[in-house]
């Protein structure tokens, strides 16, 4: 058997998994049955019926979303301490690149808190009115979120099935330093241009948001989460590192650096995905929510300065930059 999966760690973890399959089934079917009978106008007993299981399902999918964002960094976590089983992997990164399912499980999880995070907004739009008029929606959308899990589950069997104790992986060094010469970097930017675009990008989105412009933050927030990523990873990464050579987005979550990457990456995702979900209501709903947007500032402002401060006081401390 996979020594990895008698890992208490990933035993927890597939245990955390196996609840939230489990909630979001029992949802299933009655996000299935809203869709098909929910007659707001009815006075059945069945719609009575219905009334007191969609704040059944309500509940169960809000407590979907805690624990999805607990799984999320659980799993992080996990990998990040699979490297010690793992030969060649020096942090969570060697673990996740271990096999072709690492990555996308990874992105498909942040993906299913972004669409979790959207359903909780509808939820709360819908509570606001006394006809529910967006409850077939929410529970027409949870249908989507529900093969979201489902593709997720699929590949967290095949990513830990395919974990492999005996077979050498590659290094953060490796994974994200300059091979034989070749710019890791977007568009073919050096690190100038990276941090323009970065800092320009955020003035966008941040400005965007002060002014309400739904259009521009719908199309600017995804580039600027892009260019972010590799903004943290080549450049400010190596500040938290203190290394210029050290390019790596995982490292960050280690002990060493004061589990930083949680609150960096954190910071970075609740901005992004916050800024998105109140230009969707804004477009959509023709509704602006105040609390939205001021989460969604706090968060890609906190990021901005907690990336740039490391360079600051890297500066500060050493008098050049790396």
């Amino acid at each position: 058997m996979n020594k990895i999966l008698l890992n208490q760690k990933v035993i927890i973890y597939l245990s955390i998994e196996t609840l939230l399959l489990l909630l979001a089934t029992i949802a299933f079917f009655i996000a299935f049955k809203i869709v098909k009978n929910w007659d707001i106008n009815s006075f059945t007993p069945n719609q009575f019926t219905l009334e007191r299981e969609n704040y059944l399902f309500i509940t169960l999918v809000q407590m979907l979303l805690f624990f999805s964002i607990f799984d999320t960094i659980y799993f992080i976590y996990v990998i990040d301490k699979l490297h010690l089983f793992i030969p060649g992997a020096m942090c969570a990164a060697g673990v996740i690149n271990a096999n072709s399912f690492g990555v996308p499980l990874l992105l498909l999880k942040l993906f299913f808190i972004f669409l979790l995070l959207l359903w909780q907004n509808i939820n709360i739009l819908d509570l606001r009115e006394k006809t529910f008029p967006y409850t077939k929606i929410k529970a027409s959308f949870f249908i989507i979120i529900f093969l979201a899990l489902i593709a997720i589950i699929y590949f967290d069997i095949n990513y830990f099935f395919h974990l492999k104790t005996n077979l050498p992986v590659s290094c953060c060094s490796t994974l994200y330093g300059q091979l034989e010469g070749q710019n890791p970097l977007p568009f073919n930017l050096d690190t100038k241009l990276l941090l323009i675009l970065f800092y320009l990008l955020f003035i966008v989105v941040f400005g965007a948001l002060i002014g309400e412009v739904a259009f521009l933050i719908l199309l600017a927030t995804p580039l600027f989460l892009y260019i972010a990523y590799y903004s943290v990873t080549y450049f400010f990464g190596t500040y938290i590192y203190e290394l210029p050579t050290h390019k790596c987005p995982f490292c960050m979550f280690q002990k060493e650096y004061y589990y930083i990457g949680y609150l960096i990456w954190g910071s970075l995702f609740l901005g992004t995905f916050f800024a998105l979900i109140w230009a969707i209501d804004a477009l959509l709903f023709k509704i602006w929510q105040k609390k939205l947007k001021l989460i969604a500032q706090i968060s890609l402002f906190l990021f901005v300065i907690i990336c740039s401060s490391y360079v600051a006081f890297y500066y500060f401390k050493n008098g050049v930059f790396l």
